[in-house]
């Protein structure tokens, strides 16, 4: 199977998700000539404004969700790759101790099968032969991302069953499904280690030292994409989304000169796979590239 015939599919929940996980090996894959196509399940108009330089914004989740529409269409040039949007409401992330309902209509109370149907209908459409999202947890507890897990295992599964969702398309069965490893404990304390083994101050050291880093679980590592070369590439999608990015904050802060040199790839975990690959990989096509298609 051919680089061009190749294709990769990312399930995000919210625009900024994709450029904070998995950037640089989407934009590796696309530069090799992988057709890559990010979904992305909610259009993020519940968001705060995160980035402390960037000005109010006083016009609600509509001027909100326009804003982030333009930052995802900049992020994804940047990247190199294509961008869908499945159309749901941003669930917000409620605070509060009990915590507030959610609200009605938003994309974390649909119920599966409808929230799925759409995701179904693109991979039928795309006849991705990769797909990645989050793991079960999310990867936080964000009610959001823990709805993309399961409308993305939903579509993974269900896809190629021509007795489900039998309206959504000519059905296409999907050869591997991955999870972003988009925060990694693992990652920070490299940094930490490699700042001070150098002489320099690392502004990590609080948060490695901190009870809660020590208790976050390190779920399973089995693939590594090498893409130092496309951490540019990242970084200026990063930098797209300037309602959510703050360009001298978290994300800004592992120095790229030494990111390149102690962490040069991203992480995956193999969630399923239907061809025989052999871990740990490289690869995120390991296994897909013998088959014929």
């Amino acid at each position: 199977m051919t680089a061009e015939r190749l294709r990769l599919m990312a399930v995000h929940a919210h625009p900024d998700d994709e450029s904070s996980k998995g950037a640089a090996s989407m934009a590796r894959y696309a530069a090799e000539g992988v057709d890559v196509l990010v979904v992305t399940c909610t259009g993020g108009e519940r968001g705060d404004v995160l980035n402390p330089h960037y000005p109010p914004v006083t016009g609600g989740p509509a001027e909100m969700n326009a804003i982030r529409r333009a930052e995802m269409a900049a992020a994804a040039q940047a990247l190199g790759v294509r961008q869908e949007w499945l159309g749901f409401v941003d669930s917000g992330l409620p605070e509060g101790d009990p915590l507030p309902p959610l609200p009605e209509g938003c994309f974390a109370l649909v119920p599966l099968e409808e929230a799925a149907e759409p995701l179904v209908r693109k991979v039928r459409e795309f006849r991705p032969h990769v797909i990645t999202t989050y793991d079960p947890t999310g990867g936080y507890p964000h009610p959001d991302h823990i709805m993309t897990h399961r409308v993305s295992a939903e579509a993974f599964a269900a896809a190629g069953d021509p007795e489900r969702y039998p309206d959504s398309g000519e059905p296409w069965t999907p050869l591997k499904l991955y999870y972003n490893h988009g925060f990694s404990m693992a990652r920070i304390r490299a940094a930490h280690e490699a700042l001070l083994a150098q002489g320099q101050e690392s502004p990590f050291g609080e948060w490695v030292e901190s009870r809660a880093a020590r208790e976050i679980p390190e779920r399973e590592v089995t693939t590594r994409i090498q893409c130092a070369d496309w951490f540019d590439a990242r970084d200026e999608a990063l930098r797209a989304h300037a309602t959510q990015i703050d360009p001298t904050g978290f994300f800004f802060a592992f120095p790229r000169d030494v990111e390149r040199e102690v962490w040069p790839f991203e992480e995956y975990e193999l969630a399923e796979s239907r061809v025989p690959t052999t871990l740990p990989e490289d690869d995120l096509f390991a296994g897909v590239r013998e088959v014929d298609e």
